[in-house]
């Protein structure tokens, strides 16, 4: 990868990164297909990574975003905190050979200031996260379906660990008739078990130690599973329920769809906990009875 893509374009590292939306579209006009496009509020880590390299084995072309959307912040949460590391996550964008960054300001998604259409989740937002946080699903899908419009990929890639909000990304493409693709990609964990996020880098020592309860509730509960739903919540809940430092906000099961859980077959157990000031969440795949 040689010379600028578009123009204006800011030549920080290889690759390109374009700050406007005439920047992208001339960018983007040069790319060759199939695009993917990886969205990212930025402060990436290996989980990111994984994202990119999958997108890099599937296209031709790949484009990360690089965006804090204060749309899914509710006032009281960590928007003005929220890590930023442009320098360090476009060193991760070289390793994983993405072709195009795309980094807007607020001022550049939302010109007019916060936007008077929103998308609706609908009624799949708002349980799990969406109860808890209120409008985010809105401020999610809203910023998703502003990305996919502007960068126009073929393919995109989201993780699992937000598995709502991957089952939301699928459903708003499916019901507004958008041609493209989206793949979950597992999640990626640390050797001790903790998934990766973005937050992590706000956990003392001690939290982060807390913060394996999630995980370990998740292992409990798949050893559980032979034995039905009400044991697998049964066995992650009293994992959850000896870490006294941990606030638990839902532990759910339920099947892929996020509708109620099977009796048998495919689900899915999902944790959402404040450790410290830090929310964190997680989930897993399992399969029900013998």
């Amino acid at each position: 990868m040689t010379g600028q893509i578009g123009a204006p374009a800011e030549r920080l590292l290889t690759p390109p990164v374009v700050r406007d939306r005439d920047a992208l579209a001339a960018a983007r006009d040069r790319l060759p297909g199939p695009v993917a496009v990886v969205m990212t509020m930025g402060a990436l880590h290996a989980g990111h990574a994984a994202l990119l390299r999958q997108a890099r084995a599937r296209a031709a072309s790949v484009i990360a975003t690089i965006f804090v959307n204060p749309l899914q912040f509710a006032p009281t949460e960590d928007l003005d905190r929220y890590p930023r590391t442009l320098k360090a996550d476009l060193e991760i964008c070289v390793r994983e050979q993405v072709d195009l960054v795309f980094a807007p300001t607020a001022a550049v998604m939302y010109p007019a200031g916060p936007p008077q259409v929103r998308v609706q989740p609908g009624p799949r937002g708002e349980i799990l996260e969406g109860a808890f946080r209120p409008g985010f699903f809105g401020g999610v899908l809203t910023v998703v379906s502003k990305l996919l419009h502007l960068t126009a990929p073929d393919v995109t890639f989201f993780g699992e660990k937000d598995y709502q909000q991957l089952m939301m990304v699928r459903q708003l493409v499916t019901d507004l008739s958008m041609d493209i693709e989206v793949v979950g990609v597992p999640i990626v964990r640390e050797p001790d078990g903790l998934a990766l996020s973005s937050r992590n880098a706000y956990l003392s020592p001690r939290e982060r130690r807390s913060g394996l309860a999630l995980s370990a509730a998740l292992r409990a509960g798949v050893a559980a599973s032979g034995q039905g739903p009400v044991a697998v919540l049964a066995a992650a809940t009293a994992v959850l329920a000896a870490e006294s430092t941990v606030d638990v906000d839902y532990c759910e099961l339920t099947d892929p769809s996020l509708g109620p859980p099977p009796a048998k077959g495919p689900a899915r157990l999902l944790i959402a906990a404040k450790v410290g000031a830090t929310r964190l969440i997680d989930n897993t795949a399992l399969k029900l009875g013998r």
